[in-house]
């Protein structure tokens, strides 16, 4: 039987929740007065959505082979996404093979050097590497995590991401990462309230229930070493992505400064084996977090993670559901996964990415079988009873 090639390519846009998750309505934990690097000016710390945060929306990445099959994926690039994949990217996946994914992704990332590297370009590349290997699962009736290797554990288990770690600890998780609120321009006080908060949550979970701090880039060195000295006497497992990304000096400085045993992660925001070499090369952390929608795929993911394993260093990706859920039941080097808890109060599981996904599976008491991912490709369909916009089509 001869391979199929890719016959067309389609990018579409949506808006309101899904794989942009901060685009929520209003009164959800993920915008309620969270430390950010726009602290520093007093208009913007109450909401994230004040400065943007929600602003580019969902891009969706269809890509049809000639037998008819397609694959798809979910990420955030909205229409500046959507103009990428059609006018530049498209290019060179309509004719290629539907296996030849590696070089696929080594055409778009050279294409895009002048202009891309990081950020909105790798989201849109990770986008289309997504829906590549999708679609590869599908035409080969196989999930991702078997054309990955397979298995190497019969379950997943996770912590969860949310305002309320008691409640995770109720729902099963081992543990519970929450938002820091207040960050250096909110001086002693705002210091005290971290503190005060973690040693609230302390007490509500017990001894041995994780605990963590996700600073979302917001902390200079000397406030993210104070906290973390400050938080060891509750336990805090790991201080998260305290310092701009870019910031490896202060990373590896951090990472010396932090009391014994605790944690220094990074990553969310880091793209490719090179971003991610600079931190593993200085030792700016003991964990790394890419994710998957944004790094550059699986296909990157893949090379960036044996990185890490030559490093001694675990790779537990930052949220992004099935998309990393194929990826970390199959390393070693991953024992762990993120749950992102996306309820209003984060009082109960819901989907990741709902309402764009049909099928998306979630943890029950914190874990996940393996034999819930063993539907073709990611096991999930796009819900198409929501209003796709095509903004570039050809």
């Amino acid at each position: 039987m001869s391979t199929p090639t890719i016959k067309h390519v389609r990018a579409f846009t949506l808006t309101g929740r899904g794989a942009d998750y901060h685009d929520q309505e209003t009164g959800h934990w993920i915008d309620d007065h969270i430390s950010t690097p726009l602290g520093r000016y007093p208009e913007y710390r109450q909401s994230r959505q004040s400065f943007g945060i929600n602003v580019l929306g969902t891009l969706v990445v269809e890509i049809e082979a000639t037998d008819g099959t397609v694959g798809f994926s979910v990420t955030t690039g909205g229409e500046i996404g959507a103009f990428i994949v059609e006018k530049h990217l498209a290019r060179f996946l309509e004719g290629a093979k539907v296996t030849d994914i590696e070089k696929i992704w080594d055409q778009m990332f050279h294409a895009t050097l002048f202009y891309g590297r990081k950020g909105i370009v790798l989201n849109t590349i990770s986008g289309i590497d997504l829906a590549l290997w999708d679609l590869l699962g599908k035409i080969r009736q196989e999930p991702v995590h078997q054309l990955l290797g397979g298995a190497v554990r019969d379950e997943l288990q996770f912590y969860a991401t949310g305002s309320r770690p008691d409640l995770a600890k109720d729902m099963g998780f081992i543990g519970g990462k929450m938002p820091l609120q207040y960050g250096p321009n909110e001086g002693e006080e705002g210091l005290r309230k971290n503190l005060e908060h973690l040693a609230e949550m302390r007490e509500k979970v017990g001894t041995d229930f994780w605990l963590m701090f996700d600073c979302w880039m917001s902390l200079d060195l000397n406030y993210a070493t104070r906290l973390a000295k400050g938080a060891a006497e509750f336990g805090l497992k790991w201080i998260e992505e305290a310092l701009a990304p870019d910031d490896y000096w202060g990373y590896a400085a951090l990472r010396k400064n932090v009391p014994n045993g605790m944690l220094v992660t990074t990553g969310e925001h880091e793209a490719t084996r090179w971003g991610f070499r600079m931190l593993l090369e200085m030792g700016c952390c003991d964990i790394i977090q890419p994710d998957v929608g944004w790094c550059g795929g699986i296909t990157e993911l893949i090379k960036i993670s044996a990185l890490a394993d030559a490093h001694n260093a675990m790779v537990v990706p930052h949220g992004s559901s099935v998309y990393s859920y194929h990826f970390v039941i199959t390393r070693t080097n991953s024992p762990f996964a993120e749950f992102l808890n996306m309820s209003p109060k984060a009082d109960e599981i819901v989907p990741m990415f709902s309402p764009q996904l049909i099928g998306e599976p979630v943890p029950i008491n914190g874990r996940m079988r393996a034999s819930v991912l063993d539907k073709p490709g990611f096991g999930v369909e796009l819900n198409t009873a929501l209003k796709l916009n095509r903004p570039y089509a050809r």
